[in-house]
């Protein structure tokens, strides 16, 4: 049976959960998620817990969040003053917006907190700063 290495095409089942134990994300009900080994296509962490599985090997591995989508970064907290806002743009605590960059990238934020001068919006990941903890089945490599 070949073993993932760098350059396999991986595809697998998983379930994502947090340290609490809720689930941020599942492929069930889905086809697998497939990669190639090295190409940095998924977080660095789980990739890595591949290294050496075969088909039909099921694993549960936690990655520090430093290997997943990082740490909270306080400088993706960005205080915008309400009368910049447009009246149109939903301001609630919670409401995903996007923001453009100079470069005219789009950047997803959240709007974390609104006083009534300023709207504080987060860039961060919504999984920065947690580790995350995956069950995964490998149903194939190639």
């Amino acid at each position: 049976m070949t073993e993932a290495t760098s350059g396999s095409k991986v595809a697998f089942h998983y379930t994502g959960t947090l340290n609490d134990g809720s689930v941020f994300d599942s492929s069930e009900g889905r086809d697998p998620l497939s990669f190639t080994m090295g190409e940095g296509q998924i977080i660095p962490g789980l990739e890595a817990a591949f290294e050496g599985l075969k088909t039909g090997d099921a694993k549960t591995v936690t990655v520090p969040a430093d290997q997943a989508y990082g740490d909270r970064d306080p400088n993706a907290m960005q205080q915008i003053p309400r009368d910049q806002i447009p009246d149109n743009i939903p301001t609630e605590p919670g409401t995903q917006l996007q923001m453009q960059a100079p470069n005219g990238q789009a950047i997803p934020v959240v709007v974390a907190e609104v006083s009534e001068t300023h709207i504080t919006l987060d860039a961060n990941h919504p999984l920065a700063g947690q580790d995350l903890t995956f069950a995964v089945e490998v149903v194939s490599v190639d």
